[in-house]
């Protein structure tokens, strides 16, 4: 019983930089694994970040040193900040909320491109 609402996608050149927001509803934010992924046209989903209420965060490969997760539990939301944006960070970007391994929630989804 959570629901995810993205924000803050668009267009941007490369080099550029976004912040998405994720707005959590319903149950305990605190509780859950807040994550984010990303769903290139023609490609699988793929984990781009992720965050525990404690712990440090995870980054795939491809966006370390560029983006950064973080969340404000007393919000009840998750941020993903990309900076030196590049075309292929192209996707729709997906918060996802984890609990116990086994139950998830997605949001919408929210649309980066990255375009000169």
């Amino acid at each position: 019983q959570v629901q995810l609402v993205e924000s803050g996608g668009g267009l941007v050149q490369p080099g550029g930089s976004l912040r998405l927001s994720c707005a959590a509803s319903g149950g305990i934010f605190s509780l859950y694994v807040m994550g984010w992924y990303r769903q290139a046209p023609g490609k699988q989903r793929e984990l781009v970040a992720s965050i525990p209420s404690s712990g440090s965060a995870a980054y795939a490969d491809s966006v370390k040193d560029r983006f950064t997760i973080s969340r404000d539990n007393a919000k009840n939301t998750v941020y993903l900040q990309m900076n030196n944006l590049k075309p292929e960070d192209t996707a729709v970007y997906y918060c996802n909320a984890n609990l116990f391994t086994n139950f998830n929630y997605w949001g919408q989804g929210t649309q980066v491109t990255v375009s000169s």
